[in-house]
Parts: C-alpha cells; sequence; structure tokens
C-alpha cells in the first residue's frame, strides 16, 4: 500500500514538473509564434492585395463579436489604399479531405467582389488536394460577387478538398455580408 502512494506521488511531482516547464515554454514562445503566423497572413494578404496596400487587424473587440457569430473565423484584415479603407481579407477554417482543417484568406473589395483567395494552410494530400493552393484553382474565385452563393469547378480527383476550399469562402462570403459590409 506504501508502496503504491510512493509510486503515485513520485508521478504526480514529475507530471506537476512538466506541466510547468511545458507552461512556462509556451509562455516564451507564444509571441515569436504570434509574430510568425502574422507574418504568413501579411505574405498571402500581399499575394492577393498587392503590395502598395496596407493591412491592419481588425479591433479585437468587434473581431470576438464575429467569432461569437461565425465560430470558423480566424481572423479578419482591414486592407487600406492609402489612408482609405479599400476592402477585408477574411481568415475562415473550414474542413477538407479526411475532416483536415482548411485555412482560406479571401479578400474582398468594398462592393463585395472578390480580390483574390489564397488556401493558406491545409493537411492534403500532395499532388491532389494540394492543386487547391495553385493558380489555376484560386484564381477561379477572382471577380465573383459576395452578394450570392459562390460556386466554382472543382479539381478532379479533389473534389472534398475543392468543396471544402468553397465552403470556406463562402463562410468569409457570409461574415463579409452581415458583419462587414455598409
Amino acid at each position: 500500500m506504501k508502496e503504491t502512494i510512493k509510486l503515485g506521488l513520485i508521478l504526480f511531482i514529475i507530471t506537476a514538473v512538466s506541466a510547468g516547464v511545458l507552461a512556462i515554454s509556451n509562455n516564451l514562445t507564444k509571441d515569436k509564434i504570434a509574430e510568425i503566423a502574422m507574418a504568413g497572413s501579411i505574405e498571402a494578404l500581399k499575394e492577393v492585395f498587392g503590395e502598395e496596400n496596407d493591412f491592419k487587424a481588425l479591433d479585437e473587440g468587434r473581431l470576438d463579436e464575429i467569432k461569437k457569430a461565425n465560430e470558423s473565423t480566424e481572423e479578419i484584415f482591414e486592407v487600406y489604399s492609402g489612408e482609405s479603407l479599400s476592402g477585408y481579407a477574411i481568415k475562415i477554417s473550414s474542413k477538407g479531405f479526411g475532416k483536415t482543417n482548411l485555412i482560406t484568406l479571401t479578400g474582398f473589395s468594398l462592393d463585395g467582389n472578390i480580390i483574390g483567395m489564397r488556401l493558406v494552410e491545409h493537411s492534403e494530400t500532395e499532388g491532389i488536394g494540394s492543386k487547391a493552393t495553385l493558380p489555376d484553382f484560386t484564381d477561379r474565385f477572382q471577380g465573383k460577387n459576395a452578394s450570392e452563393e459562390i460556386t466554382v469547378d472543382t479539381i478532379s480527383g479533389a473534389t472534398i478538398t475543392s468543396k471544402g476550399v468553397m465552403s470556406g469562402v463562402n463562410e468569409a462570403r457570409k461574415v463579409f455580408n452581415e458583419q462587414l459590409s455598409n
């Protein structure tokens, strides 16, 4: 009995120390991880809107309100041309093949037209589902209007991935229409 309690206590101490080390490591690295994630977002934003634009993360309070209404919303950026607001970029999480996460970034002009779309994060099958990252697919969304459901031709052999991307773009369209367009 005493041996069992002793082993349980040792295991508890090891677990507590491990949890403490992980908590400290997480606290020390969270800013760097966020910085790297933001750099990836900025790169995708520049691909969609061009180098000449500036990007500002949506006010955190407003973003939280939008996330409550649409849980798949990851981030929203305001896009500025000089001092003028020219559009929004909406990062959405949707499901792809094997229920894996797809993260799309869809850019809208203020009049509701899609400027561009990028699949910024995925774990789809290389050479099949990963084709959804190529301009041959992503450019199909350009010029579509947010006033109605957005559909494009799917990628042969990657129908589930294509539909997952379309779902993400349509969720972004919904956020734009219900929360951002005036």
